[in-house]
This record gives C-alpha cells, sequence and structure tokens, in this order.
C-alpha cells in the first residue's frame, strides 16, 4: 500500500499530552477515532480544517504537525 507524501507527528503530540488517546483527539476535534488512526498512520490526508484543528489541540503550527514529502 502507497503511503502519502504528508508526514505528521500527532503520535507523538498525543503521547506528550498526557498520553491522549485516539478517542479523546477525534472527540475534540469532531471526527471519528478512525479518521484519527488514518491521518496518523499517513493512510489519509486531513481536511485544511482538520489539520488545523489537530495542530490548535497541541499548540501547534499545521507546519510544527504536518510535513509534506516531495519527491
Amino acid at each position: 500500500m502507497r503511503t502519502l507524501p504528508i508526514n505528521n507527528k500527532i503520535r507523538e503530540l498525543r503521547f506528550f499530552a498526557e498520553e491522549m488517546t485516539q478517542h479523546e483527539l477525534a472527540e475534540l476535534i469532531g471526527v471519528s477515532r478512525q479518521t484519527i488512526i488514518a491521518i496518523e498512520n499517513c493512510k489519509h490526508s486531513p481536511t485544511l480544517e482538520v489539520a488545523f484543528k489537530i495542530a490548535t489541540v497541541f499548540g501547534q503550527t499545521i507546519e510544527e504537525v504536518f510535513q509534506y514529502q516531495i519527491d
């Protein structure tokens, strides 16, 4: 399976946020846990709105959370 060119550090941020669960993050931003799993595992690119929400939860900028890989 091909991974997307957008990497992220969501797992790391959840760990340092008192080991926030995927479910807790999903509830905070209004998506399903499955969506968080797919984004975290680079199987799904978040919408711009979801990316902003995730970054805001962790007090980060989008660029600090998500990295775009150019081939």
